[in-house]
């Protein structure tokens, strides 16, 4: 995993921000603008590294925003958000997004290149690449700070540990 910070120091140049904590809807309609707007993150893909790599694009008290680098053999594994609600914009390729399902298989769903999903603080899913190559955008209000990250052992038991934000997440 490599990560970057690269606070945009403008933040007029981002789409516009209400100074307060935004909703799922307000977060998906938010970062979606963004995704448009190539020349504030374009610069932050990397696809070289050998792993996965992230970057923080945009942190202030009420939005944290990340572009994600994803190739197919990278998966975040199952986690929550703690309190925030998150909004995720793929920009190039395809990410899969899988729920947890009690006493089932998980439902996945492939999100391509244009398309983009929110969730609210509630929500558990587990994320990877579907296409070598991809790119995606994730805004998060309020500001990340914690997150849940959940192992299933074999007998169907499911376990949460906390980590912090700048934890990179994987697999139990």
């Amino acid at each position: 995993m490599t990560t970057d910070t690269v606070a945009v120091t403008d933040p007029a140049r981002l789409p516009d921000l209400p100074g307060r904590v935004l909703s799922p809807k307000e977060l998906q309609s938010w970062v979606s603008e963004l995704a448009t707007r190539t020349e504030l993150w374009e610069p932050l893909v990397r696809h070289d590294t050998g792993q996965r790599h992230y970057a923080s694009l945009y942190r202030d008290s009420d939005i944290d925003v990340w572009v994600l680098c994803w190739n197919t053999e990278d998966d975040t594994g199952w986690h929550d958000h703690d309190i925030s609600s998150g909004a995720v914009a793929v920009t190039r390729g395809a990410v899969n997004e899988a729920n947890p399902r009690m006493g089932g298989e998980p439902v996945n769903r492939v999100v391509g290149a244009g398309r983009a999903f929110a969730f609210g603080p509630d929500h558990i899913h587990r994320m990877s690449g579907a296409v070598d190559g991809s790119v995606s955008i994730h805004a998060y209000s309020p500001p990340l700070w914690r997150m849940g990250q959940y192992s299933i052992s074999e007998s169907g038991v499911m376990r949460r540990k906390a980590v912090s934000y700048a934890d990179e997440l994987r697999p139990l």
